[in-house]
């Protein structure tokens, strides 16, 4: 399924569907961070999709990361909550749904890099080529906040 971000455009369709989501900034021994790129949107993007029920938002993380990535990690602490009304993500089947998402911080204890049905190509990204990449605002601004060591960001 498809999906297109709306980022403070005033032509954004309206929501009609908030799903609790994570995500997490996995940074490995060199401070590289686990990136993935997305098969619905073709975009660079930190790994994380919706908490099911039955699983506590830690457990998401992990079940999340080594589904898109093949890499296990231990979640660390909360990087922030991440609730912009202007950030709008429109799926092909008709949801549209306002970003909701809860990121996190990580490091990886085990697996093998593999892609997925939601990933095409994963790797890991020094910060300082993070702008060689294709990543949506909300992205960089989780990423930007998971680099530095501060109290929990939320909007």
């Amino acid at each position: 399924m498809g999906r297109t971000d709306y980022f403070h455009d005033p032509a954004a369709p309206r929501p009609n569907a908030i799903k609790v989501a994570v995500s997490a900034v996995v940074l490995d021994g060199d401070g590289r961070i686990l990136m993935i790129r997305r098969t619905d949107n073709d975009r660079y993007s930190i790994p994380g999709g919706g908490l099911e029920a039955g699983e506590t938002v830690s457990e998401a993380v992990a079940r999340e990361v080594l589904e898109e990535t093949g890499i296990e990690v231990d979640v660390s602490d909360m990087v922030g909550v991440f609730s912009n009304p202007e950030h709008v993500i429109a799926y092909d089947d008709g949801e549209v749904r306002q970003e909701f998402s809860i990121c996190f911080r990580a490091r990886p204890i085990g697996g093998t890099l593999r892609t997925s049905e939601e990933s095409k190509e994963v790797l890991w990204v020094a910060p300082a080529a993070l702008d060689s990449l294709d990543v949506h605002p909300s992205i960089k601004l989780r990423i930007e906040h998971g680099l530095a060591s501060s109290a929990p960001y939320f909007t």
